[in-house]
């Protein structure tokens, strides 16, 4: 068998596909190259300087990414993941494998699978897990009609990728009806203890907490929590709304997901300022007391 490492291309090169990127380099793949709609701008400086670092090539732009590509990884924000398929689809040759690790609903998973039609071999992933620090061996669920064929091949990277089924938008859905209760127990823990802060019974909700969930420490639940969603509300707002979609395409009116998207999103916003950001590498008292002053601020 080849010891030769196929050739990778990330479409959408932020935090997910640097760590991921930064694994593969890691496992021995030689050829990676990168392209993100922020490389034009002075935002995306920080990503080409992150690329160069792990000595991944920059690409002037989606065509160019893509060229001789045996996988494409997309790894776009939820909303631009149809028209990062659009971006690159003239451009593929080949039929390389196209892993959308994208967050977004099953239906919009088939949609870009019938876009992509016979240029790709495209997979539906899923990321189970948060990304750091297992990077490119973060659990994933692969779907499909090619998933199958890719296994092997990833699995020959050292990532670490379960069948979750022969249809496109299998993995979809187990990753969107998990983050209801994922991202609904974040939002929940904000709000809860938001209030419990104002009231002056954190201790004290924490301990009756435990008396009806044993099994979770509450002390590392808290500003886990809150942390997650300070750093990523954006973009699990943005997900969170994808769940939404899910769940009216099964039937299921999203009551509380959407009360989920509100928080993540408010959360995401109050995230970005530096009374909270500093805040964030402190006790939870002093995570707490920032978050509620700078929501208050807010109305």
């Amino acid at each position: 068998m080849s010891d030769v490492k196929p050739a990778i291309c990330f479409i959408g090169f932020g935090e997910a596909g640097q760590a991921i990127a930064a694994g593969l380099r890691e496992a021995g793949v030689a050829r990676i190259a990168a392209w993100d709609i922020l490389f034009p701008h002075a935002e995306g400086e920080p990503l080409k300087r992150a690329g160069e670092a792990l000595g991944v090539r920059c690409a002037l732009s989606a065509s160019d990414a893509v060229r001789d590509a045996d996988i494409v990884i997309s790894a776009v924000t939820a909303a631009a993941s149809l028209e990062a398929a659009q971006s690159v689809e003239p451009h593929l040759t080949g039929k390389p494998y196209f892993l959308d690790i994208n967050s977004v609903s099953p239906g919009r998973k088939q949609d870009t699978a019938k876009l992509l039609g016979d240029r790709a071999r495209y997979v539906d992933v899923a990321v189970i897990a948060p990304i750091h620090p297992a990077r490119h061996q973060t659990p994933m669920l692969i779907a499909g009609p090619h998933a199958a064929a890719a296994a092997p091949v990833l699995g020959a990277l050292d990532m670490r990728v379960s069948i979750a089924g022969s249809e496109t938008g299998a993995a979809a859905a187990i990753k969107m009806v998990r983050s209801v209760m994922i991202k609904g127990i974040e939002a929940l823990t904000l709000e809860c203890f938001l209030a419990a802060a104002r009231a002056g019974v954190v201790d004290e909700v924490v301990a009756s907490l435990k008396n009806n969930y044993p099994g979770l420490e509450w002390a590392k639940v808290i500003p886990y929590n809150l942390e997650r969603m300070a750093s990523h509300g954006e973009r699990r707002a943005a997900e969170m709304e994808e769940v939404a979609a899910t769940l009216r395409e099964l039937g299921v009116e999203p009551l509380m997901t959407s009360g989920t998207v509100t928080r993540q999103r408010e959360m995401g916003q109050i995230g970005t300022q530096a009374s909270v950001r500093g805040a964030l590498k402190k006790d939870r008292a002093a995570m707490l007391g920032a978050i509620s002053a700078a929501a208050r601020d807010r109305h």
